[in-house]
């Protein structure tokens, strides 16, 4: 197996799973954080391990460390591994996504950029979902494949959103939020930019692009599940609804993407007894206005690729406290407005649209 982004959240918890399941470890890639990959490569003893950049390849404790996109691209080539992992942020991810269905591999994934952005070329039947909204959805209509041998007829699908650390607060303070105010999500501790993604609910937006590659329709939807118990729901032709309620716990779709099947428990079950009631909230486009283009993007899908330069951009202006909270919206609506009428018909035009866009972006006025 190789392993894309091993020392962030999903990378640390995929090698949990294949320490439990004893599973080999060809190759390691990782950003800059030497000290834990040093570990992971002590432990696991990778043919292959790839870093971001040479100055972290100098502190990597391994003979023939590589670093670079190429080098990540050459390394999904070389393995023998069928399946890889891609938990890489962002962009970074996508190449790699490309690479690995060129070469006939199996994906397990994570990086919502290579479906939001190129979901068109990709053939989904390859990849097993890892974040817990999708799997929760694969997991559901799997089960009722298994109970009737017609093709599963649903009626819609839905995603749950936690609804970002400022989903309490009153709107006209939203303007004001810091990044230490965004960063201070409800319901547990992720990344720095799906933190932010998830205030914004960018993210939630682009897990339903990725629903309709996934599962071939346009009918998904999101509200908010304040306890991020409730993952995905499955409405059905008959009116009945199911849902999938999983702890937090990014163990139990890893598992599954890597082992294909499960019979021992891998996370302990919900007590709802404890958990005592659920709350949903509709998304309010007032204090989520990214939500506006749901259904524009989803109708136009090329858009995904505007959608998620411009907020990379924005995201890369507020981290710096060059913009407010707000802009990253007002920035991502109006790019969409410019370029609402892109059309992509070949992989390379993703990457000369991303220019376009990010060219246009380095010249907006906040």
């Amino acid at each position: 197996m190789i392993v894309l982004g091993s020392t962030g959240s999903i990378g640390v918890n995929t090698l949990e799973v294949a320490r439990r399941f004893n599973i080999e470890i060809e190759g390691l890639v990782a950003g800059n954080n030497y000290k834990v990959l040093n570990k992971q490569i002590k432990e696991f003893k990778p043919k292959y391990v790839v870093v971001k950049d040479k100055k972290t390849a100098e502190k990597v404790h391994f003979k023939n460390v590589k670093y670079g996109e190429e080098a990540i691209l050459e390394v999904i080539e070389k393995s023998k591994s069928e399946l890889v992992v891609n938990a890489l942020v962002g962009d970074a991810g996508l190449k790699p996504t490309l690479k690995a269905q060129e070469c006939g591999k199996k994906i397990a994934l994570a990086n919502k950029e290579s479906l939001v952005n190129a979901g068109k070329f990709i053939d989904t039947s390859k990849i097993t979902p890892i974040d817990s909204e999708h799997f929760g959805l694969w997991y559901l209509l799997s089960e009722k494949c298994k109970v009737k041998s017609e093709k599963c007829r649903f009626n819609k699908l839905y995603i749950t959103a936690s609804g970002g650390a400022l989903r309490d607060w009153k709107i006209e303070k939203i303007k004001n939020a810091t990044l230490k105010d965004v960063l201070k999500h409800p319901n547990w501790s992720m990344g720095v930019k799906i933190t932010i993604d998830s205030a914004t609910m960018v993210n939630k937006l682009f897990e339903l692009l990725e629903a309709k590659w996934l599962f071939n329709t346009t009918n998904v939807d999101a509200f908010i599940e304040t306890k991020s118990i409730i993952h995905a729901l499955v409405e059905w032709k008959d009116g009945s609804t199911t849902a999938h309620i999983s702890k937090t716990d990014m163990k139990l779709p890893i598992a599954f993407a890597i082992l294909n099947k499960v019979e021992e428990r891998v996370l302990e079950p919900v007590n709802l007894l404890e958990v005592k009631s659920l709350e949903f909230k509709e998304i309010d486009k007032k204090r989520y206005p990214i939500w506006e283009i749901k259904d524009l993007l989803l109708e136009k899908s090329d858009l995904g690729v505007v959608v998620n330069t411009a907020n990379e951009y924005a995201i890369n202006l507020f981290l710096k406290e060059k913009i407010s909270f707000w802009d990253i919206s007002r920035l991502i609506l109006d790019a969409v407005k410019k370029f609402e009428n892109i059309k992509i018909k070949e992989i390379n035009d993703i990457f000369e649209i991303k220019k376009e866009v990010r060219k246009w972006c380095e010249s907006y006025s906040f």
